[in-house]
């Protein structure tokens, strides 16, 4: 089977992409080819390994060598008219995006197509041709998208064929809140590889984080409560990983709590399984999660972890207690707390790491690339039953799409793009 991945920049840096480049991998694993297309392409090489059995496929070069002339083209200074402009990066979407999008939708071989961020989703829906497997993954939650966004959504997403959350809270809500018949909504978590580096018994004193250095994943109260930490175990390092706006504000907040030197901000990499593998405990402090990629990776190499227990995924990932500690979100006495029980008693830290390891084999690729596969053939098989139940919504998408591509005369760009 051929199984496509429509991405928003797949040569970037961020969970998404790690989740998808897991997921495609163990497919491809599996005998399946896979293609991610990106529909914009900003460097020469992706930031994270691609497995040589993907086919990497940009629609929009704006590498400044480039010579596609993209960047320059007039299209791509007019707003898009497919991509919601509720969804954020709606500035960076053109009439030329709905032309390769569409063109790409229409030429394309494969059986399924896989939208990985709600515009893109939308795109799927409204001119994804019909014979098409449609599925849309949501790697946020449906509670941060805008009520504005969640219109459109709950419009389009009924001419997916399956909506694919990444915990069963998230998908407990789209099935309430969110009237999508004939589209099978369920939860698949990401899935995260077995490591490759040698975990040393021997650890070092680090408590460790990593993501974006934005607001939501507070970073700020992570420094505070490891000052309150540093007091009491002066040998012990806090190293946060990751690239953002909030990198000045934080490292002042490192310099005014007299860290420097003790907390540091370690920028971007490419992989940080060896990073895992050698901290000694990870740490996140967000205000909310839609899934958890740094948790599993951490837990994958065999770290406890200390979680605020925010909506939606950590819960479902950590058990309190066994694999590690959940505490409440925004409470800096309260993390502290848990990072302090842990640097205290090695050998409970050592048994929680211990369970983390054993625990975290439920997101092995093979398994979770397996439920997708299942998926795909109880969609092909209900397809017939499930597009009776929507006839009506059906139609109106169809006629949508259709009229778009007349409008915009995508046959004739279809014809040109893949020549």
């Amino acid at each position: 089977m051929k199984i496509a991945f429509l991405m928003h920049h797949a040569y970037g840096v961020g969970g998404t992409i790690r989740a998808t480049l897991n997921l495609a991998t163990a497919l491809a694993e599996r005998g399946h080819e896979t293609v991610i297309t990106s529909i914009f392409r900003r460097r020469d090489k992706p930031v994270f390994k691609v497995d040589p059995r993907i086919r990497l496929h940009p629609l929009i070069d704006l590498r400044k060598n480039s010579e596609t002339g993209d960047a320059g083209d007039p299209a791509h200074a007019v707003p898009s008219v497919v991509f919601p402009m509720t969804d954020k990066p709606y500035q960076q979407y053109s009439r030329l995006t709905d032309e390769r999008i569409a063109a790409y939708l229409a030429t394309t071989d494969a059986q399924v197509v896989i939208g990985t961020r709600p515009g893109l989703n939308v795109c799927l829906a409204r001119m994804g041709p019909a014979g098409l497997l449609r599925i849309g993954q949501e790697h946020l939650t449906h509670d941060v998208h805008s009520r504005a966004l969640r219109a459109v959504l709950t419009h389009s997403y009924r001419a997916l064929d399956a909506l694919v959350t990444t915990t069963e809270a998230d998908a407990a809500v789209y099935r309430r809140r969110m009237r999508l018949p004939g589209v099978e909504v369920l939860a698949v978590p990401n899935s995260v590889p077995r490591p490759r580096t040698a975990l040393d018994a021997d650890r070092e004193p680090i408590v460790m984080a990593a993501g974006r250095l934005a607001p939501g994943k507070r970073y700020d109260l992570l420094i505070e409560a490891f000052a309150k930490v540093a007091g009491e175990h002066p040998e012990w390092r806090l190293r946060i990983y990751g690239g953002g706006g909030e990198k000045d504000r934080l490292r002042s907040r490192i310099d005014a709590l007299g860290l420097t030197g003790r907390a540091q901000l370690m920028g971007v990499r490419g992989s940080l399984e060896a990073e895992w593998a050698a901290a000694s405990i990870a740490a996140t402090t967000s205000d909310a999660e839609s899934f958890g990629m740094t948790i599993v990776e951490a837990m994958r190499c065999g770290l406890p972890v200390v979680s605020t227990d925010c909506p939606l995924g950590p819960a479902e990932i950590i058990h309190h207690g066994v694999d590690g500690l959940l505490v409440p979100r925004g409470d800096v006495d309260a993390i502290a707390r848990a990072l302090l029980r842990l640097i205290g008693d090695e050998r409970e830290r050592r048994r929680m790491g211990q369970a983390a390891l054993q625990g975290s084999t439920r997101f092995d690729p093979e398994p979770i690339a397996v439920r997708y596969e299942e998926l795909f053939t109880d969609l092909a098989r209900t397809k017939p039953a499930r597009e009776a139940r929507r006839p009506s919504q059906l139609r109106k998408a169809r006629v949508t799409a259709a009229m778009w591509r007349a409008r915009h005369k995508v046959g004739r760009t279809v014809r040109k793009w893949a020549r």
